[in-house]
């Protein structure tokens, strides 16, 4: 194995992608490359300390061993423990399952110490039926291979290693179990929050003066009434014919979840943030934070009592492009101060508010290069609507067409069309660039205008806040895509509200893991780890002995190298295989 860097030119830059590669050899003697580990742009210190464990776990390949194999007709030694002489030409490998991605989803969870939180949360039924084990059960599932929690019962279970984790059998994942389950969390969401501060605070010292809020939705597959949270409202997952909810989200600017609310699916996201500030303060009491936030989501009545409070409730907040006609002129007449490489700003006090208008300068050219595509194509379909044989009401219903794959374009064109019963032509339908806007567009590309009650700040540091929203719409992304939040196939709102929590709390263990591989290289995902690990496997070793009973040895498989790499980095250590058990079964195999 060895390191490989590959180069790609970046906006204007060229970029080294690190990956390390395994030479595999083939028949006819052949060699062959495998990427076994993708680790993206890593510093010097970070290669180093790469080159260091692969030349640890090179080590000497050409060395072999011998094993001498006695079958059940030899006779045994004389030994002072009972001896056990099996068939070997009886020995089967049973009950293949996935172990590797189990025991890690386990190993995160021990490390945000949940046990200690859960286990007096959820106490074992006077049956036996240990809810933490079934708790732990569904947050693992939907974190390593998500789905229904009816998949959950008729699948998964059987073909994962969980029941060898937890010591369980079958019986802990009977359906009603999970639902039952279900019913037991959401008494305890709040506590929650609290005790996942204090170990977001021990593992990654981690500070909460600066807070992420953003909203989402979530939708139904199925068609069920609008009854409880489920409305039709404004769906961000594209699916405005499924009823939804809307979540709310706060997150640190590490990407580390601190709380969340589910409201109902017609909620305005301009209704939302004054409440969740008073459930902040109520849980967590009054403090100097920051909110950075998206437009649309404070009204300027909010704004005004998070600068009116005691104390001043500080915030960030993109803004329309809008008002930056109103504060054109004033903007003019500033100069530009360079906040970061590629990134200028100019700051404005007004009306007891700093304005912030930055200019990226990659974005310049992507939105140019954007309006640039649209518009050509546009101007295109607008020449082919010229020349062909249309009716007045066909000519709308092909422009509704054009202006939805046009988008902002559609704007910079000025049409003239015919009167009511008047056939298409280039005489009755004309159109125009409106010269006077597509300059006000070009001044405005790759620009954004931020308010904030942070006088006196370092314009840098202002826009590196705002930066970090990417933080909480990476963890919807990763909510939705990874862990298949949506769709949702509950039916009333406590179970609803439930099967978010279990995401929620499986989200708190993959963000561990980021962290994690974080600082080992940024190209290294949370589930390309998991991934890794997922191909360890567990099976069964049967062997029959010559007394009538059968040897069973329950065995993972040794992790590969690349496995083995990864446990070296994150510092983990596999625990010892399981102990061998005789069993009196006489049931044949197979």
């Amino acid at each position: 194995m060895f390191l490989r860097a590959k180069t790609r030119n970046k906006d204007g830059k060229a970029h080294r992608y690190w990956s390390i590669v395994e030479n595999r050899r083939t028949r006819g003697h052949r060699v062959v490359q495998r990427q076994v580990l993708y680790l993206g742009e890593i510093n010097d210190s970070q290669q180093v300390q790469w080159c260091k464990t692969i030349e640890v776990f090179q080590g000497d390949e050409s060395r072999s061993m011998q094993l001498a194999i006695f079958p059940e007709d030899r006779i045994a030694p004389p030994l002072e423990c009972e001896v056990v002489q099996v068939k070997l030409s009886g020995l089967q490998i049973c009950a293949p399952r996935q172990w590797g991605a189990c025991w890690l989803a386990c190993e995160l969870w021990g490390q945000l110490k949940l046990d200690g939180f859960w286990s007096e949360r959820l106490p074992a039924s006077r049956k036996g039926t240990r809810w933490l084990n079934v708790f732990k059960t569904l947050v693992c599932y939907r974190l390593i291979d998500p789905g229904s929690e009816w998949r959950l019962h008729r699948q998964w279970y059987e073909r994962s290693a969980m029941a060898d984790l937890l010591g369980e059998d079958f019986g802990l994942v009977q359906i009603d179990k999970l639902y039952r389950c279900l019913d037991k969390l959401l008494a305890h969401k709040q506590n929650f929050f609290s005790y996942l501060k204090v170990q977001w605070e021990s593992l990654f010292h981690t500070r909460f003066d600066v807070l992420l809020y953003d909203l989402t939705s979530t939708y139904f597959e199925c068609a069920p009434p609008e009854e409880g949270k489920r409305k039709y409202g404004y769906s961000r997952d594209k699916r405005p014919d499924c009823v939804q909810v809307v979540i709310a989200l706060i997150v640190t600017p590490e990407g580390l979840p601190l709380a969340y609310e589910v409201m109902a699916g017609n909620t305005s996201d301009k209704t939302t943030l004054e409440d969740f500030l008073k459930k902040i303060e109520d849980q967590y009491g009054k403090s100097e934070r920051t909110w950075v936030m998206d437009r649309g989501i404070p009204t300027e009545e909010t704004l005004a009592l998070m600068r009116s409070a005691e104390p001043t409730v500080r915030y960030l907040v993109g803004t329309p492009k809008g008002r930056l006609s109103r504060l054109e002129k004033s903007f003019l007449e500033l100069p530009w101060a360079q906040a970061r490489e590629a990134v200028d700003v100019k700051l404005l006090e007004h009306e007891g508010e700093c304005y912030i208008l930055a200019r990226s300068g990659g974005r310049v050219q992507k939105e140019r290069a954007m309006r640039r595509r649209r518009l050509k194509r546009l101007w295109k379909r607008l020449h082919q609507l010229q020349q062909q044989t249309l009716t007045r009401d066909q000519l709308l219903l092909k422009l509704g067409a054009a202006k939805k794959e046009a988008g902002n374009a559609f704007k910079l064109v000025r049409m003239g069309l015919p009167e009511k019963d008047q056939s298409v032509s280039p005489e009755s339908f004309t159109f125009a660039l409106d010269k006077k806007r597509l300059r006000q567009v070009r001044r405005r590309e790759g620009h954004y205008l931020l308010r904030s009650n942070l006088s006196g700040e370092d314009p840098a540091q202002l826009w590196q806040y705002y930066l970090q929203l990417t933080e909480i719409e990476q963890a919807f992304k990763e909510l939705k895509s990874d862990l298949v939040l949506r769709p949702i196939y509950h039916q009333n709102d406590q179970r609803i509200e439930a099967h978010i929590f279990v995401a929620f709390v499986a989200y708190c263990l993959q963000v561990t893991l980021k962290s994690r591989v974080r600082a080992l290289a940024p190209g290294l995902t949370p589930r390309a780890v998991l991934e890794k690990f997922a191909a360890i496997q567990m099976v069964d070793v049967h062997l029959p002995t010559t007394d009538g009973r059968q040897l069973l040895l329950s065995r993972y498989t040794q992790p590969e190298k690349d496995q083995q790499l990864l446990l070296s980095q994150l510092k983990l250590h596999l625990p010892p295989q399981p102990p061998p058990r005789i069993a009196t079964d006489l049931t044949p195999l197979g």
